[in-house]
């Protein structure tokens, strides 16, 4: 049949009824095959039982969909929702397909992304998504006439829809409720893969709980916040905080891993902690978390974004703080501190179509030391914050000289590429990561008008590709480790460890505990002698291994 007269039986107007039905059918069966498949893999039944159970499902969707569109859709709007729900639900088909859930966090990732980041996730299979999930339905949809028919009419049609829908899905889910409820209590993650209302109900969810509110008051926090000197102390300390992006620990050959990812670093005399878990598993979580003083457990996004976090208490107590940014921005964390901008001529050395590789930081850190002057005598602590191994463009991650493992997926479709190429390509960026971090650790060596360190902590892991997930953002509770295991390493300098050898002796024999983000905050304190009460004995590492070895 031809495409003209295809178009030609819709010259015949359909009921809005039936325009919905139609339409509640194609977002079902085109848009949750992921939801489906998961479902199916989490049935208690086998064979004919499992795909009745499946149909049944697909029933009950169809239901609900149609009831919801019954009370949304009338004929003036009728067309407008569709493109609006085709639209969002073939976005987050899409990211579905990743593995990735559509919760509130990943509205807030959407909402706090650049555009930089935007365009990585770009890509021809992006394009056969569009083209499959949008163009081809619209040109199914938009050329319906629909009947035109009296309030009264179409109300009255709606309300027996809308208790037929309602009927058909509780019929369903009282033949399977012991299934359902079983299901969805052990994997409440699963409503976040039904498109399109995983989109709707998150940005809900977001708009309620961390939408940021504006004009509210700056909470002041720690504000007894000052140094305790030491008699010692004879030059003042320069701790350099690199944030890593999306570098997970089991990656990492210092954690065991088979692959010599750690080349350099395994040279150096650095702390390595091979058991820390993150806050969160996106950068919007973790980042503003790890900073506010407040545990994972208790994490309360919108009382980060307007109270004082470290790095303002540090400012309080006479330290000079510093942001070199490489990624999407601070989260809000460096709001009230010097936000540092490496030079024209580094951008030009380090950059390339709007992107720069992480060995830019290393030198935005000599050029900012640098112009400091001879005599100033601030102690001062200097944030990194890397790309690091963000995805899916892993292969913009490394440069060619740390590229050691091939071939390497070149492409950001990553479920275009071999499980080995994804791997090869995530562990090239891990690999320049370990030599980005023992440049600044040999940058660092060379300040010797400072005591020096180095904490690297990053923000969460990655997944590629394991138990069916890519990149990150699974909710906490259901995220596999290699979302939620981050590598975290220290480096002193002789000069520092020189005057504080007990706490070096210390952190060395606490390296493979159970610890967390959680611990950086209290534990900076200490390190940079700064004390407060908000400073916390229990989450205060050095804290800890004195009291162990009173």
């Amino acid at each position: 049949m031809s495409t003209s007269k295809t178009f030609h039986l819709w010259q015949k107007p359909i009921r809005l009824s039936t325009f919905i039905l139609l339409f509640s059918i194609w977002l079902t069966l085109s848009l949750n095959f992921i939801f489906f498949q998961k479902l199916y893999t989490l049935t208690p039944y086998g064979g004919l039982p499992a795909l009745g159970f499946i149909v049944v499902m697909v029933i009950v969707l169809i239901a609900y969909f149609n009831l919801i569109f019954n009370l949304l859709m009338w004929r003036p709007t009728a067309k407008f929702f569709a493109i609006f729900f085709l639209l969002i639900g073939g976005a987050a088909s899409y990211v579905n397909s990743l593995g990735v859930g559509i919760d509130a966090y990943q509205i807030q990732n959407l909402v706090e992304t650049d555009p930089r980041e935007a365009m990585d996730l770009m890509s021809s299979q992006v394009l056969l998504w569009v083209v499959a999930l949008l163009a081809v339905p619209l040109m199914f949809f938009l050329p319906i006439k629909i009947q035109k028919n009296s309030l009264g009419n179409t109300i009255k049609s709606k309300l027996i829809i809308v208790v037929a829908s309602f009927a058909v899905i509780a019929s369903g889910a009282f033949m399977y409720y012991a299934d359902l409820a079983a299901i969805f209590r052990e994997h409440r993650d699963l409503k976040s893969f039904i498109s399109p209302q995983n989109v709707v109900a998150s940005s809900w969810s977001y708009y309620k709980k961390l939408q940021p509110k504006k004009n509210l008051p700056l909470v002041a926090y720690g504000v007894d916040a000052h140094q305790v000197k030491t008699a010692s102390q004879t030059t003042p300390k320069l701790l350099v905080l690199v944030i890593g992006e999306t570098a997970r620990a089991e990656s990492f050959s210092l954690n065991g891993y088979a692959r010599n990812t750690n080349p350099e670093l395994s040279k150096l005399p650095i702390i390595n902690f091979s058991q820390v878990s993150s806050c969160g598993t996106s950068t919007a979580v973790s980042v503003p978390c790890m900073f506010s003083g407040m545990q994972r457990a208790d994490y309360d996004a919108k009382l980060a974004r307007h109270r004082e976090n470290l790095l303002d208490i540090l400012q309080r107590a006479g330290y000079k703080v510093t942001w070199i940014d490489n990624n999407s921005g601070c989260k809000e964390v460096c709001n009230r501190i010097e936000q540092y901008q490496p030079s024209k001529a580094l951008q030009t050395k380090w950059c390339k179509d709007g992107e720069c590789y992480d060995e830019i930081l290393n030198d935005t850190l000599k050029e900012y030391v640098r112009q400091i002057p001879a005599d100033d005598r601030q102690p001062r602590v200097i944030v990194l914050h890397q790309m690091g191994s963000h995805g899916p463009a892993y292969f913009k991650r490394s440069t060619a000289p740390y590229q050691y493992f091939k071939p390497f997926c070149h492409s950001n479709a990553i479920q275009g590429c071999s499980h080995q190429e994804l791997i090869n390509v995530y562990d090239n960026s891990i690999a320049y990561t370990d030599h980005v971090l023992a440049q600044t650790i040999d940058t660092l060596a060379q300040f010797k008008q400072y005591q020096t360190a180095m904490w690297y902590l990053s923000d969460h892991g990655e997944s590629t590709g394991e138990h069916g997930l890519y990149l990150h953002g699974t909710p906490y509770m259901m995220a596999p480790s290699q979302q939620t295991h981050v590598p975290m390493i220290l480096w002193f300098s002789p000069a520092w460890q020189a005057e504080h050898a007990q706490d070096v002796q210390c952190l060395n024999r606490i390296n493979q505990q159970a610890l967390s983000q959680d611990h950086l905050f209290s534990t900076v304190m200490s390190l940079l002698h700064v004390d407060s009460q908000v400073k916390s004995k229990q989450y205060d590492l050095l804290q800890q291994c004195h009291q162990v070895n009173a």
